[in-house]
């Protein structure tokens, strides 16, 4: 999953970039209001994590610009020392997912990104059944008649992404952007997304069917459930 952290505390945001990296998160930053709504204008997040005290103007106009994106559902996190009810209502209403006051512990934001995930994605454990494989979400697994199959972390996270968009079509581009990072870094020409679906295919068919993982010519890819 790909997260923006817009943060000014520099030593506190290469600490959650680090953290998030162990736990299989793409990280980018932005220091200021006017970089982070370069980014946000430009590349879809799962999670932003936003602080509102940022040298050059309020988190809490980017939220608003953000949601004034047509098709845009990125889940943002404030994460600020303002810790008046008031600043908390109004980060809210705004449209943020959650608030979380500083100083917090890196496993209550993870614990709390898992939580909108579930929530956003209607999966109420941290584990997927798909049709006789199992996805561990929290350890990043997925096993087949309890035998753990041999997947990297790449292709991990396309089968987790496109099972939390489950019976939709995933344009390619979109999952590029979402396992990869910044589309704007990548040759559009490269066949490397195919080479992964490939593998990945090769590596779930040698234990059951797959009719369920679906390539929908020339836009992209489903997983049915």
């Amino acid at each position: 999953m790909n997260v923006l952290i817009v943060e000014d505390e520099r030593a506190l945001a290469l600490e959650i970039a680090e953290f998030l990296a162990k736990e299989g998160f793409l990280t980018e930053h932005a220091w200021k209001k006017a970089s982070a709504e370069e980014k946000v204008f430009v590349n879809p997040y799962d999670f932003i994590l936003l602080d509102l005290g940022l040298p050059d103007g309020d988190g809490l106009d980017i939220l608003r610009s953000l949601k004034k994106i047509p098709g845009r559902d990125d889940s943002v996190i404030i994460l600020t020392a303002r810790d008046a009810v008031e600043d908390r209502i109004l980060g809210l209403e705004d449209g943020a997912d959650d608030y979380l006051p500083k100083p917090f512990a890196l496993t209550e934001l993870l614990a709390r990104m898992r939580a909108i995930t579930r929530r956003k994605h209607r999966i109420s454990t941290n584990q997927i059944n798909l049709h006789g494989f199992v996805m561990d979400i929290e350890n990043r697994t997925l096993t087949y008649n309890d035998e753990r199959v041999a997947l990297t972390h790449k292709e991990f996270e396309i089968l987790y992404y496109l099972t939390l968009n489950k019976n939709r079509v995933i344009p390619r581009t979109s999952l590029t952007e979402h396992v990869w990072g910044d589309i704007l870094e990548i040759n559009s020409d490269s066949n490397f997304v195919n080479v992964h679906i490939k593998n990945l295919r090769k590596k779930l068919t040698a234990y059951s069917t797959i009719d369920w993982f679906e390539t929908v010519r020339s836009v992209g890819y489903r997983i049915n459930l």
